[in-house]
């Protein structure tokens, strides 16, 4: 066997065994897209993927949403929580990064030693004093314990990435704006946030795919119905009692993957980009 043919015929199984992986793990996303359309009766009693009786009703009927709250409102509240959210990674993230790479100042070392422990720390242990913080300032049933931590740079592995990029940005571009006469907020604007870009585009990704995500931080912070997220709103249609309007259930479920599906088939050439680059071009 000529040894062409060989690498040719390795190569062909190896993509056949990958689609199959993939096929076999878009499975459960493939059954939610196509259980939304089929009658409630027929969920979870036709063992078919394609549906053979097909309805609309449960996306009219999910998007009606709950007391008098559409699911329009739900998503507009999670849209809401992850553009400020995905604004606040990014302006005080690549602040702090630029601080911690290109300043010096006291305690540098320690300021940024313990800024890596904090992204060791389980989210669960900071949870009881956060809430008792929050409610203190009496932001319980705000977006403010969700969206307000962002603009302060809490999320650690941001800064860290966009250190990282910008340690690989050459020194000698700053001088060179120096000697130009350029202060140091000119030098982060014009010179490093330019080169930034795609660690800011990964930040922005993760961060709005994240937030969107997010349920266990929204279910301890809001209890109103009208400031209800989407991620919320699905869950109240579920109910333990085994009244569940499953149709109405899944078709919302599969609205809500639209966004962050979107969102990532467009920018998914920067995810690598910014992870991997170094900021040299």
């Amino acid at each position: 066997m000529h040894m062409p043919f060989k690498r040719k015929l390795i190569q062909t199984g190896r993509h056949t065994v990958i689609i199959l992986l993939g096929l076999l793990m878009l499975y459960p996303v493939l059954w939610l897209i196509f259980s939304s359309f089929k009658p409630n009766h027929l969920i979870f009693t036709n063992s078919s993927l394609i549906p053979t009786s097909f309805t609309l009703d449960h996306y009219v009927n999910g998007w009606k949403g709950l007391q008098g709250v559409s699911f329009g409102r739900f998503f507009g509240n999670s849209a809401l929580i992850s553009i400020m959210s995905v604004l606040g990674n990014v302006i005080s993230c690549s602040l702090a990064a630029y601080a911690f790479s290109r300043l010096r100042f006291k305690l540098k070392t320690l300021w940024f030693s313990i800024m890596l422990v904090t992204i060791m720390l389980p989210y669960h242990v900071t949870l009881v004093p956060q809430y008792i913080l929050y409610n203190e300032l009496q932001w319980i049933n705000t977006y403010f314990p969700l969206i307000l931590p962002k603009w302060l740079a809490q999320d650690s592995f941001f800064i860290l990435l966009m250190v990282q990029f910008i340690r690989g940005i050459p020194r000698e571009l700053d001088e060179s704006a120096t000697i130009d006469g350029c202060g140091q907020s000119q030098i982060f604007f014009r010179i490093v946030v330019p080169l930034l870009v795609p660690a800011l585009i990964t930040t922005a990704i993760f961060t709005f795919i994240w937030s969107w995500d997010d349920f266990f931080s929204q279910m301890i912070y809001l209890s109103k119905i009208d400031l209800f997220t989407v991620q919320l709103g699905i869950r109240s249609l579920f109910d333990p009692s085994g009244q569940s309007d499953w149709g109405a259930l899944l078709a919302m479920s599969t609205l809500s993957l639209l966004p962050v599906t979107i969102i990532f088939l467009v920018f998914q050439r920067y995810f690598l980009e910014g992870i991997a680059t170094t900021g040299l071009k």
